[in-house]
């Protein structure tokens, strides 16, 4: 009998070793190999920094923050360990106990429902296998289960399981997960908030805190119970933890550094490069914007259009609820569809006083806007136009009202307080680049990226009006006119066949001064000088030069009025052209990424701009009189050099020229500043349709527009010096802030000289009207030999000419 009973187990044992070695044949090669998992490599988003780390946004469906196992908290892992797989530590991969327990289930209920998997039987199905709930799925899972914990250690399993899981609502891991639901980091999480992250793989979709708060809560009840099960935690942290209230809300990834057009820019010049890829491989892209520079554009933009739109009188509330039937407590949910916009808070409005407005905050946090706040709101009639003062505050809102609010901050010995706002209808850009090379240093290219995506910094096609002008004047410099040349200020008509009526182009004040110098022309914004100028000069050889500046001539006017500006051109064509009379001369391209990396820190691509260098510059002929291979000498340089749009004198007679529109010119507001390097020119397009302010010193150079998207004058005395010079001290306030006074360096054959301001001659000795004037030293004025060109008597222009 004894013979018998071992020979039928000699049997079984056989025939289930057969069994076990006829599955592992069957099963082993259909599994990858678990040493492949040393080298995976998660999908994790595109992220965008400034050039100094900060954080500007992060593109892709899966939120992922890779961490380290020692980047873990203890709890945390001990967390997901007493949810999942308590025994993690003590088996090989597979923990027999608890399949038994979940073969037993299924004997019981026939129903193949999940259970008993480990975390390394997760892992194997997360990365290798399937979620459906076959037998089949189940064998690979336990087989490829051992097989990784033969090559892998506990706590390499472990941290690609805590990074790799899904946690619900587009967050794979545990880093990715403490930030959508509670936007912080790991080890600021509360025990209960851990429980609830922690709790959450068995059903992420359906059972995490935004989706299902109640199931949730039970969940993170159950991980607690375990925990103190574990003596992870004591009973006090335990009881403590149960009785935290449940506080997950979904929170975006949060960007260090507003510049959302910025980020679409890179966003799409990455796909581009590397497809749809790009959103799943852990690019790392490094702007070369600086955080402090792109705050300041973004604050100085945003505060230009609210104050032009206070000008403008107040338009009234966003929208009027109906409170009747709402308890106080469900008010702020009322705000949900109304975000913040440009740093202006949506409220509501409660109650009313005869001096006073009180609201409460989508945060439910209640406010009071005194008269102060207030009294600034005369009704918007139209751009020209605003009606009485209000005397009360119920001339401006009435309970229900969705109002914008904004906090003033104290000033002085003032306290601060809440007033009542707008979001502006009127939009602006401000770009700034470094004139060596066009690294774009600071981008704001609207009021906020949530009201409009359109980016006017690359996307608005408006016209410069006088911002235009510098090109113009460059062009009489290099054709027979000096900053010292007389053209005459005075009514001019053009009477063109075809035409229902004659042009008759006027200066901004309507008046008309005569013989004027360029140099004051250019300074105080004389339209019928820059005409006079470009006809003399010639339309084609002016179209020719300011070609030279980036500026396609097949899409500027080829008449006469491009020198009042009409061409259109984008803020950051604009600003390219002027960097040219910041760095000598030379004709740069703005670019906007630094450097591309890989997650682990690998470089993929670094940017290799053209540079302004004279030093480095080709000259045009050899020491034997022979034309330069420009490429081939480049080619031998450790730096590639932009190319020219003008000489090095005709730069540094523009900048000197522009200096005098701040000195005493229409930018002379920019003179708070205090800064002796700064250069610049104003522009304004016929009634007011834009306003512009393009500035410069030796290192940097920014423009600002302002206007309506769908274009419309912008309002009496809304010009550049108005609306878009303001906008540009405050941001240049700041990226000065640390810059000595940097102007380009006086470049060969240029000469200054006193002159007699009347006659544009050299001055006599002892002359008192004596000014000092700017000159290539070829076009020293003799002395007493007046410096005059173009000028005549007010006279009509052949069709011709202009059309």
């Amino acid at each position: 009998m004894l013979r018998i009973s071992f020979y039928l187990l000699l049997t079984a044992a056989i025939a289930v070793v057969g069994l076990a070695g006829a599955v592992l044949w069957w099963v082993m090669p259909q599994l990858p190999s678990a040493s492949s998992l040393r080298e995976v490599r998660l999908q994790t988003p595109l992220r965008v920094y400034t050039r100094d780390g900060s954080l500007i946004a992060e593109f892709g469906e899966k939120r992922r923050n890779p961490l380290a196992i020692d980047e873990v908290p203890a709890l945390v892992k001990q967390a997901f360990i007493a949810a999942e797989d308590d025994r993690f530590y003590e088996h090989p991969g597979v923990d027999w106990m608890a399949i038994v327990r979940a073969g037993l289930d299924v004997a019981r209920s026939h129903e193949k429902r999940q259970g008993g998997s480990t975390i390394t039987m997760q892992l194997a199905r997360n990365f290798f296998l399937s979620r459906e709930k076959t037998y089949q799925r189940k064998l690979k899972e336990i087989v490829l289960a051992v097989k990784i914990e033969r090559e892998l250690s506990k706590d390499q399993i472990l941290e690609l399981y805590l990074n790799k899981i899904f946690l619900g609502q587009r967050a794979y891991g545990v880093g990715a997960a403490a930030q959508v639901y509670y936007g912080t980091t790991l080890d600021k999480l509360s025990v209960a908030e851990i429980a609830m992250i922690a709790g959450l793989p068995k059903a992420p979709s359906n059972t995490n805190p935004i989706a299902n708060p109640d199931a949730a809560m039970a969940r993170r009840s159950y991980v607690l119970r375990r925990m103190f099960e574990l003596d992870y935690i004591d009973e006090a942290t335990y009881q403590n933890a149960l009785d935290a209230p449940q506080t997950a809300r979904l929170h975006a990834q949060q960007s260090e550094t507003n510049a959302p057009h910025l980020a679409e820019m890179v966003r799409h010049e990455m796909q581009a490069k590397y497809g749809d890829a790009v959103y799943t491989s852990g690019y790392r892209v490094f702007t070369t914007v600086s955080s402090d520079l792109q705050a300041a554009a973004v604050q100085a933009l945003r505060r230009g259009l609210i104050d032009y739109d206070r000008r403008h009188g107040y338009r009234g509330p966003e929208a009027t609820l109906v409170l009747e039937g709402v308890e106080p407590a469900q008010r702020a949910g009322l705000l949900r569809n109304y975000p913040l916009l440009g740093g202006l808070t949506a409220a509501l409005v409660v109650e009313v006083r005869n001096d006073a407005v009180e609201v409460v905050e989508a945060g439910g946090d209640t406010r009071v806007i005194p008269w102060k706040g207030l009294a600034w709101a005369r009704p918007y009639i139209n751009e020209d136009a605003v009606g009485a003062a209000p005397r009360h505050a119920t001339d401006l809102v009435k309970p229900g009202d969705v109002i914008r609010i904004e906090w003033m901050a104290p000033v002085d010995k003032q306290e601060g307080y809440w007033r009542l706002a707008q979001v502006p209808v009127v939009e602006g850009a401000l770009v700034s680049i470094a004139s060596r090379d066009g690294a774009i240093q600071a981008l704001a290219g609207g009021f906020d990226f949530d009201k409009s995506k359109f980016n006017r910094v690359t996307q608005a096609l408006r016209q410069p009006g006088s911002n235009f002008k510098p090109f113009i004047y460059s062009a009489a410099l290099d054709h027979g006119f000096t900053a010292a040349s007389f053209v005459n200020d005075a009514p001019i008509v053009f009477d063109t066949p075809g035409l229902e009526e004659a042009w008759r182009p006027e200066n901004y004040s309507g008046t008309y001064y005569g013989p004027t110098r360029l140099r004051e022309a250019l300074a105080n914004s004389r339209n019928l000088v820059s005409i006079r100028v470009m006809r003399d000069v010639g339309i084609k050889t002016t179209l020719r030069h300011v070609s030279g500046f980036g500026f396609n001539p097949d899409t500027l006017p080829g008449n006469l009025s491009l020198s009042l500006g009409t061409g259109e051109l984008t803020p950051l064509q604009l600003v390219t052209g002027y960097a040219a009379f910041s760095n000598g001369g030379f004709r740069v391209e703005p670019y906007f990424i630094e450097r591309i990396e890989l997650e682990d820190g690998t470089r993929v691509s670094a940017a290799d701009p053209l540079i302004a260098c004279d030093d480095c510059a080709a000259p045009a002929l050899d020491d034997e009189g022979e034309p330069v291979d420009v490429e081939a000498l480049q080619a031998q340089s450790a730096q590639r050099v932009a190319p020219r749009a003008v000489d090095a004198q005709n730069a540094y007679m523009m900048y000197s020229m522009m200096k005098d529109v701040i000195s005493r010119g229409t930018g002379r507001r920019a003179l708070e500043l205090k800064r002796s390097d700064l250069a610049g020119k104003t522009g304004t397009t016929n009634d007011q349709k834009d306003a512009w302010f393009s500035g410069l010193n030796g290192r940097i150079a920014t423009t600002v527009w302002i206007g309506f998207d769908q274009v419309a004058p912008l309002g009496r005395a809304e010009t550049g010096a108005r609306a878009a010079l303001p906008v540009w001290i405050d941001y240049m306030r700041v990226a000065l802030k640390d810059m000595p006074p940097t102007e380009p360096s006086l470049p060969p054959g240029v000469v200054t000289v006193r002159i007699d301001p009347a006659s544009g001659a050299v001055a006599g000795v002892g002359n008192p009207r004596a000014i000092l004037e700017t000159f290539r030293e070829k076009d020293v004025p003799r002395a007493g030999a007046s410096s005059s060109v173009g000028y005549s008597e007010p006279r009509a222009i052949e069709a011709e000419q202009l059309f």
